[in-house]
This record gives structure tokens, sequence and C-alpha cells, in this order.
């Protein structure tokens, strides 16, 4: 049985976080807590995101349920920032996670920005209910070691700092969902969650985006099908067996889904891993039970606590 009372979620707007943020209503839903969801623009070129993510959380509210959403400018940073990803940076590039061009999409300290001001967040609902509070991270067997701040090291590290340098700071814990899982399983758990909810499942993925170079046609915007992170997305479609209802392009205009499952699954085919890769947790997928819901009560997050 579910003991979430409040939890509180960093929505990006892209596929993970949304499946994340829906499964915070399912575990809010069963005790009457509260969700809170945070999305941030940091300058990133991919800002389409946020327009999908306030959709999303429009979409929910007009099937009862309550979200207290905030979006979050860091005004002044992206001047600041290197990264590909940042408008003015250099081009996205395209391919596999694995590749070596895909550290061009770090963007620094980024993970790190984001969870101070969630912790705070979550902190102060913390100490204003007086009640437990615990983060939503969408961690997940498929993080790539390519962005340093996904690592295991740098998450016990800012969990250590939030605790040293926070009073109170023993209220708030973590839920970590996706922690055996992969992509797949993460969109399988949202297939199961928008029934358990009754949302229309095209309409809450339409409402997401994974892409970072994602095409603008008119006043249309489409996700490409070239990135590493759409490829990813791609691939997890397939495996689910369905259509993305997400609206694909490239440089010719409009793409069918055909033409976008094809490319990334070329792409995929193509792909050979590094001799020695780094171990793997075991996918959730081998599960006959579906995935299991886990909380990290204190100390560092992502650790497992069964």
């Amino acid at each position: 049985m579910s003991n979430f009372k409040h939890l509180v979620v960093s929505l990006s707007g892209g596929m993970d976080s949304s499946t994340l943020f829906l499964r915070a209503l399912s575990e809010t839903k069963k005790t009457g807590g509260t969700v809170t969801a945070l999305s941030f623009f940091y300058g990133q070129k991919h800002h389409i995101e946020l327009e999908r993510a306030r959709n999303l959380v429009e979409y929910v509210r007009t099937k009862g349920y309550t979200v207290k959403y905030e979006v979050l400018g860091l005004m002044g940073l992206p001047e600041l920032l290197n990264s590909a990803l940042i408008e003015g940076g250099a081009e996205v590039p395209e391919g596999h996670y694995a590749e070596d061009n895909m550290k061009a999409t770090v963007v620094p300290n980024r993970n790190k920005i984001f969870a101070s001001i969630t912790q705070a967040v979550a902190l102060s609902v913390a100490d204003k209910t007086e009640e437990n509070t615990s983060i939503a991270l969408g961690i997940h067997a498929g993080d790539h070691a390519i962005y340093p701040d996904c690592r295991q090291e740098f998450r016990d590290a800012d969990d250590h700092a939030f605790r040293i340098g926070n009073w109170n700071s023993e209220r708030v814990n973590y839920f970590t969902p996706y922690l055996l899982g992969d992509k797949y399983d993460i969109l399988k758990d949202g297939e199961q969650l928008c029934a358990e909810l009754g949302l229309d499942f095209d309409t809450v993925y339409a409402s997401t985006n994974t892409s970072y170079k994602p095409i603008q046609i008119g006043d249309v915007w489409y996700s490409d099908y070239k990135s590493a992170s759409s490829v990813e997305r791609i691939e997890a479609f397939i495996k689910l067996g369905r259509p993305d209802p997400v609206a694909y392009a490239d440089e010719t205009g409009p793409v069918t889904w055909e033409v976008a499952r094809d490319a990334a699954a070329q792409v995929l085919a193509a792909y050979t891993p590094a001799a020695h890769p780094a171990p793997t947790i075991p996918s959730a997928a081998s599960w006959t039970e579906g995935p299991k819901f886990e909380a990290v009560s204190t100390g560092a997050y992502g650790q497992r606590n069964l």
C-alpha cells in the first residue's frame, strides 16, 4: 500500500518525467496526498518541452486531479552556460548516446541546480505540513554514464550536502520507482497508469517532448527522429508495439511515424556497444508481476531499499 502523502516532481515535459508525474498522481491518490510539479527554463533549445509539460498538467486537472505547478525561470543563466542544448550553443549531435560526441549535450551542473531547488521545495512542504515529503526521481537503469550528474557517486554527494545543510532534512525522502527499469519499462508503466487514472494515452504522450532538436514549421513544433534522445524514445514505442502520438519531421517537412520508426531502427541496428560496456542493472521487463515500486527513505537517493 502506498504511503506517499506528499510528492515533489521535476517535470521536464519529457517522456520519463511525465510518466513519473502520473505515477505520483497514482500514489498520492491512494493517500489523499498532494503533488507539486516543477519545470525549469534554463535556455534550452528544446523549450517546447515546457509548453508540453503545462499542457499535460492542464489535461490532468480537467480529469479532476489537483496539482500545484510552477515553471521556474533561471533568468540570466543561459547566457553564462556552455552546452549544445543551450540557445546559441553548438549544433546538437545526432546518433547514439554512447558516442563520444554526445558529451556536447551535457549542461554544466544542471541536475545539481535542479536538485537543490527541488530539495528546498520538498523540505518546505514537509515543514509546512509537518509530514514527510518525498522527491520523485525518474532514475533508471538506462541513465547514461556520459552525464556525470546521473551517476550514483554524484547523487550520494548531493544528498549528503542536502542533509548536513538543512534542519529537518530527515523529513525528506526519495521515491525511485524506475530504478531497475529502462525507458520501455517506464513507458509500459505509463500505459498502465493512463488506464488506472482514466487518462487517454495518446493525449498524455502527445503532451511530451523528448527531442533535443525539435523542428518548428509554421506555428507547429515537431520532434526530430535523429538525435539520441529521440532514438531512445522511438525504441521504447517500438518495444511497446504502438505508434508514438508525437508528430515527427525532418529537413524535408513532416514525416509519418513509420518513417521516424524505421530511421531510428536503423541507428539502433548499426550501433555496436563498446568492447567492455559498463555493467547494467537487469531490466524490469523480465519481472512477471510488473515493475516494483520502492522508496528510498534516508541516505543516498537512488540506492535500493527493498
